[in-house]
């Protein structure tokens, strides 16, 4: 469902960090090369990217941004009060995009199933390539003194490296 996404979020040595790549598909084809899927939010307290379809992940944007703004920054209130609304709303339930939000204390991942997921070990993945970038962040996480920066950067290199719908035209920002 989404093809031609990667997005990583990372919280690794006091630092917090986002990457995603450039690449928009639709089938088989890639329509654009270099989108910027991420975003900063509340006077750049929050990360957030996004899979999936790119008019159904600007209107998440757009809600989320209000219920990080109406719960005053307080990302795990901001997360279940999308979440409920994704899932109840008769409109939003049936948008084609899920959400990694992260501030400097956490990360979580969003979907319109209701699903709020935590990540153990602070780093999170979504989209086609997320496997690749997760299991890359894994590693250098493990076995490298690299910062969240650097290690959201070779993280998508890597999934761009093995996924076709992964690009190098990538895009990171930390908190």
């Amino acid at each position: 469902m989404f093809k031609g996404t990667t997005i990583l979020a990372i919280k690794h040595k006091g630092e917090t960090a986002i990457s995603g790549d450039g690449q928009i598909s639709m089938g088989n084809t890639i329509m654009k090369n270099n989108t910027v899927k991420i975003r900063k939010l509340y006077d750049d307290k929050v990360l957030t990217g996004f899979a999936g379809a790119s008019a159904d992940a600007i209107t998440l944007f757009e809600r989320f941004e209000e219920k990080i703004n109406e719960f005053h920054g307080n990302l795990p209130k901001a997360v279940i009060s999308l979440a409920k609304e994704w899932r109840t709303d008769k409109i939003l339930r049936k948008l084609e995009a899920i959400l990694i939000v992260a501030n400097t204390e956490k990360i979580f991942i969003v979907s319109g199933t209701g699903d709020i997921i935590e990540p153990d070990d602070n780093i999170a993945a979504i989209g086609s390539g997320g496997p690749y970038a997760l299991a890359a962040a894994k590693a250098l996480v493990n076995f490298s003194k690299l910062s969240a920066y650097e290690i959201a950067l070779e993280s998508l290199k890597i999934a761009a490296s093995i996924c076709i719908y992964t690009n190098d035209k990538i895009v990171v920002e930390k908190l």
